[in-house]
């Protein structure tokens, strides 16, 4: 017998057992044409589950239900799983956050989220304490995470797995940009664990609230005694008009980078000579660029990392600059990036190299990608020649910059 999970394929629960599974390599099937509401209310259903909760886990053995005791049997299913870490104290660990997640995390979303939906009371006084609570779990997550990649360990574990679910709910339905910048770490963590493939395949394409649902549910407020009723008035329905339409949707606001003049500089042109570049790089791709360049239409600007002094272990630098360059996608039609991790030893040097449309940095990417505060940023004044000598070296990553050893390079194309 298969495994089956009884529950809708949107269930952030269930979620939890398929991405387990999918790194485990176990197959676990939904039950067919499961409808909430209708489905888990059938004596078959809660002769599993006798409070008719979803997720539960169809196994030879017997049914599971509670969706993180779901994903501890499926990751269970394979022996010595890296999932559950490899150590002892590891082990802990990961059930360390498990619970964390469940008790500080999804249970204070959930006290700020579904009275708003109107799935219970809303009450402003409760609110307040269910926010309060939730930015202090963030915060303790966020110092946690300023020096760790995951949450376990060197890789991804049952304890991110059950903590970028419970989270996602909260990025998708209610914690907005606003909220969550305080916690750049839990941002620059959920972003990175969530676009992993596994993740992607079950939660798909994961986008942030861009505003805090309104309240459903009517305030629990003391009822006041009912005033004298008075006969009502009949007031005559006006008739709508026979001419009147329903507006035609708004199109689309340009964005303000496709106002600009034109430029001399085709993007994709100088995107191509330098992917096709393999050999004398610095007088074919660097001596293009400086042809092509039109500093009436981009300007150029170098980033240097605050907190080099972080940059400890190579593999967290690298995937803190991976996360950075997957978050400028937004911005890939109208600039070009190159990042470079330097230094032979710890702590590394992040610095980067940024052409972007216009006199300015975007206004859209400083509002849209946190990491950008993270970064120094100065324009380079190509009048200055050290300035511009520098501006080649960083193009051509064939060299080690500033006389140090090259750890690695990331190219933003």
């Amino acid at each position: 017998m298969a495994l089956i999970l009884h529950s809708t394929n949107n269930n952030k629960n269930a979620s939890k057992a398929l991405i387990a599974a999918e790194y485990t390599g176990v197959k676990v099937d939904l039950a067919k044409d499961f409808q909430m509401g209708v489905s888990n209310k059938t004596p078959e259903f809660l002769e599993m589950n006798p409070i008719g909760k979803v997720p539960v886990l169809q196994t030879p053995d017997g049914p599971v239900f509670e969706s993180n005791a779901i994903a501890r049997y499926v990751t269970k299913t394979k022996p010595d799983n890296p999932l559950f870490g490899s150590s002892l104290i590891e082990y802990a660990q990961i059930e360390q956050w498990n619970d964390f997640s469940a008790t500080e995390v999804d249970a204070n979303i959930a006290r700020w989220l579904y009275p708003r939906l109107g799935y219970g009371v809303y009450i402003p006084q409760a609110e307040e304490g269910a926010v309060a609570a939730l930015k202090r779990a963030l915060g303790a997550l966020s110092t946690h995470l300023a020096s760790n990649t995951y949450l376990v360990g060197h890789c991804i574990t049952l304890a991110d797995i059950i903590m970028v679910c419970n989270l996602s709910i909260g990025f998708r339905m209610i914690m907005t940009k606003s909220f969550t910048k305080e916690f750049p770490h839990v941002e620059r963590y959920f972003w990175t664990v969530v676009n992993q493939p596994n993740f992607c395949k079950i939660l798909g394409e994961v986008k942030q609230a861009e505003s805090i649902p309104a309240v459903q549910s009517k305030p629990a407020l003391p009822e006041k005694p009912k005033a004298k009723e008075e006969p009502k008035k009949e007031v005559k329905k006006e008739e709508p008009s026979p001419v009147e339409e329903e507006a035609a949707p708004k199109p689309k606001a340009k964005n303000p980078l496709d106002l600009l003049p034109p430029s001399k500089m085709i993007l994709d042109d100088w995107k191509r000579l330098y992917s096709n570049t393999k050999t004398n790089f610095r007088e074919v791709a660097v001596k293009g660029f400086w042809d092509m360049y039109d500093p009436e239409g981009y300007s150029l600007w170098f980033c240097d990392y605050k907190y080099n002094d972080e940059n400890t272990v190579s593999f967290v630098t690298l995937n803190k600059v991976g996360g950075f360059l997957q978050r400028m996608d937004l911005v890939r039609k109208y600039a070009f990036g190159k990042m470079l991790i330097v230094g032979s030893e710890a702590p590394f040097k992040v610095q980067g190299l940024w052409l972007f449309r216009g006199k300015e940095i975007p206004k859209f990417v400083m509002d849209e990608v946190y990491d950008m505060e993270l970064y120094e940023w100065k324009e380079v004044d190509i009048n200055d020649e050290a300035q511009k000598e520098r501006v080649s070296q960083m193009i051509e990553d064939h060299e080690p910059f500033e006389g140090q050893a090259l750890l690695d390079a990331k190219c933003f194309k």
